[in-house]
């Protein structure tokens, strides 16, 4: 690889480590019928599988500021980028469940924290932002709708009090 590509490739690696979360993997061994599934479900669930060289990558790491990150750059390391943390950590937990040959070794969380091997497998048990957005909207919108269920039922009381009313006055005339 010549100068300027290694630093195109620092650069990108620079900005995607600054920009998102990573998941760092071990893919010694895998068969290329499994390199290929695992790359198209990434591309499905929005995950970008990079393979770079561990001396690029640490560069690339100490250019975007992340501490401590070389320690997992060691040996064969692929590198899940996602703006979704969760669905990197999930993909490729569920990945290396099924692959022997295949395993976590660390990550990093929004550019900044770096996280070792069980706190990816613990945020891959998390539930996807979109089920998170839902089970928010889900709370918030749980209190006010009991709310007018009590108005509406408190409207209808009323309602149902004047019509008895009404009629006993009927009854009497």
């Amino acid at each position: 690889m010549k100068r300027d590509e290694k630093a195109k490739v620092i650069e990108e690696l620079t900005g995607k480590l600054q920009s998102g979360s990573a998941v760092l993997v071990d893919y010694q061994g895998m068969d290329v019928a499994r390199t290929t599934e695992l790359r198209a479900r990434s591309r499905e669930a929005g995950v970008e599988f990079v393979v770079a060289k561990n001396t690029l990558a640490r560069r690339a790491a100490d250019a975007a500021g992340v501490d401590g990150l070389s320690e997992y750059l060691v040996g064969p390391t692929a590198l899940a980028f996602s703006e979704d943390p969760v669905a990197s950590a999930k993909l490729m937990a569920e990945f290396a469940d099924q692959v022997e040959s295949f395993s976590l070794k660390g990550g990093l969380l929004e550019g900044e924290r770096v996280l070792g091997e069980a706190d990816v497998v613990a945020l891959s048990k998390l539930p996807g932002r979109e089920q998170l957005i839902a089970q928010v909207v889900g709370g918030i919108s749980s209190p006010l709708t009991g709310l007018v269920t009590v108005l509406n039922n408190t409207i209808q009381g009323l309602v149902v009090a004047l019509n008895q009313i009404a009629e006993q006055k009927q009854g009497a005339e």
